[in-house]
């Protein structure tokens, strides 16, 4: 039961220390879209095939072996799955963003814990107790408050905006599941995500256009700040997630999430001079205790 309460911890501190990466995205892609217009989805092709060539250009010079590992060829049509799955998250939130704003779609998108739970309870047996569901209610509520989706002017959409926020939120959710089925497989977190932003880089260059396609043109400190957010954020946010459900069950990961949005109103307040509001702090709060309720709802089985 020892070792079980260190692996929980281990899964925690990754995963709480990759969305504290993850969470500075907006600030590279704010700086990006004001500084250069960059189209949404461009920017996501350009960011799924930088994360590929580092990924494949350092596990090439330090471990060779996760690139072709074992039994890669079996693996490939999940990986592909997996892969497709990153890319309709990708391109759902970014269309869901032009339809709904930021706040709607940041909360829409955040329903994924609840999907995450239910699908996982479902599909892996994963233990769906009072602790976790509470812990939902409290994460997605507090997702509200940092949003500022409270407002009821922020909720006049069409309904296919809320279809896409809904269906993005599940496809974030299938993404935390699909990691789960991975790590299950024994496949290292490292391999599934070279391979998976891989074939991600291929569906999204599907829906591309020539005349976009080389929006930064010469603009070199422009591709360097894409090739930062590919590097930083993206593969330390998307790799430490992924490695902490090989210690986690993926609704806990998942819930764990939920901190992005208040870590990300912290990185534009530090780093855009952005205001913290008291609604927004509050939501934080909530947050931090929804997640606090779920740390405790794993250890209690566990004690002795």
């Amino acid at each position: 039961m020892q070792a079980d309460t260190r692996s929980t911890t281990r899964g925690y501190t990754i995963a709480l220390v990759g969305i504290a990466l993850w969470s500075t995205t907006a600030v590279f892609i704010r700086y990006l879209s004001e500084q250069y217009h960059l189209p949404p989805l461009v920017l996501a092709f350009w960011r799924d095939l930088f994360v590929t060539l580092s990924l494949a250009l350092g596990l090439g010079l330090v471990r060779r072996s996760l690139l072709a590992p074992a039994g890669l060829r079996r693996h490939l049509p999940f990986l592909l799955l997996y892969g497709l799955v990153l890319a309709v998250f990708n391109a759902l939130w970014t269309t869901s963003v032009s339809l709904n704003g930021a706040a709607v779609s940041t909360v829409l998108a955040y329903s994924a814990p609840a999907f995450t739970a239910l699908l996982g309870w479902r599909l892996f047996r994963e233990r769906l107790n009072a602790a976790k569901i509470g812990a939902v209610v409290l994460c997605i509520a507090g997702c509200v408050l940092v949003a500022g989706a409270y407002d009821l002017a922020a909720w006049q959409v069409n309904p296919v905006g809320i279809a896409v926020g809904l269906v993005a939120g599940l496809a974030f959710a299938g993404y935390s599941l699909m990691g789960k089925a991975a790590a299950q497989r024994g496949l290292s977190a490292w391999t599934s995500m070279v391979y998976t932003f891989g074939f991600a880089t291929c569906f999204l260059l599907l829906l591309q256009r020539p005349a976009t396609i080389l929006w930064l043109g010469p603009h070199l400190a422009g591709w360097g700040v894409l090739a930062l957010l590919a590097v930083g954020p993206t593969v330390g946010g998307y790799g430490l997630y992924t490695l902490s459900l090989e210690y986690l069950p993926a609704s806990v990961a998942s819930l764990l999430a939920t901190l992005e949005p208040p870590l990300t109103a912290l990185w534009a307040y530090l780093v855009l001079a952005e205001r913290l509001t008291g609604v927004q702090l509050i939501g934080t709060g909530v947050i931090l205790a929804g997640v606090v309720l779920l740390r405790i709802g794993e250890i209690r089985p566990t004690a002795p």
